[in-house]
């Protein structure tokens, strides 16, 4: 009998519980129960409300900026849109976003144009740089992006050395090809000499040796 009365009085506080919290999230309907100090029962399984939003930036594992998603309720309103990471995804917002998108391609087509064109030039160009090198080669000092920018800057191309796609700076004579990313979908290549102090002294006395002959 006693058993019969628990699970009535169960029943019930589950019933009262529902019928106040049918519009709200598990996790408040769980704080609504414990904050009325109702004996423990199941868990109350209530339909998790959503809403589209217009992400304002990349979201890690849920969208890109501009994507338009849907996400629980409450993750939207009390983290998402706070923070300004999100918009709410209404028909005018949508427009604007197409808008802003259309621009965008146009803008990307132009910037690739350029970068093609200016990709084009840059593959024939080769740079020289002379250092002081060890027998094996191995130089004293080395040659950076920065190097590489200020050469390119000598012959007319001024580009930002964070596009030069050199790892580590060269430390060794001889010849590299290295990469500059002119666009995300475009990259030139051009040839990048490193000559020995000696070498280099030698070459230029052969050169007078072959003129004066």
């Amino acid at each position: 009998m006693l058993r019969d009365r628990a699970d009535s009085t169960s029943f019930e506080i589950r019933a009262a519980a529902g019928s106040k919290i049918a519009d709200k999230t598990p996790q408040i309907a769980e704080l609504w129960i414990a904050n009325k100090g109702l004996a423990p029962a199941p868990p109350v399984h209530i339909g998790e409300i959503h809403m589209e939003v217009i992400l304002k930036e990349d979201v890690p594992n849920l969208g890109l900026r501009g994507d338009v998603v849907k996400v629980a309720e409450g993750y939207g309103r009390n983290f998402l849109l706070p923070r300004k990471m999100a918009m709410q995804a209404t028909a005018a917002n949508k427009a604007v976003i197409e808008q802003m998108k259309a621009s965008a391609a146009r803008r990307s087509a132009s910037e690739k144009a350029v970068a093609e064109d200016l990709a084009a030039k840059l593959t024939p160009v080769e740079l020289s740089f002379t250092r002081k090198s060890g027998e094996a080669g191995h130089l004293f000092g080395s040659v950076t992006s920065a190097d590489i920018a200020a050469e390119l800057a000598s012959k007319g191309f001024e580009i930002d050395r964070r596009k030069i796609q050199l790892s580590d700076p060269l430390k060794s004579v001889g010849e590299t090809t290295i990469g500059i990313r002119l666009h995300r979908e475009v990259t030139a290549h051009i040839k990048v000499n490193v000559v020995a102090e000696a070498q280099e002294e030698a070459a230029e006395e052969a050169k007078a040796e072959a003129a004066v002959e």
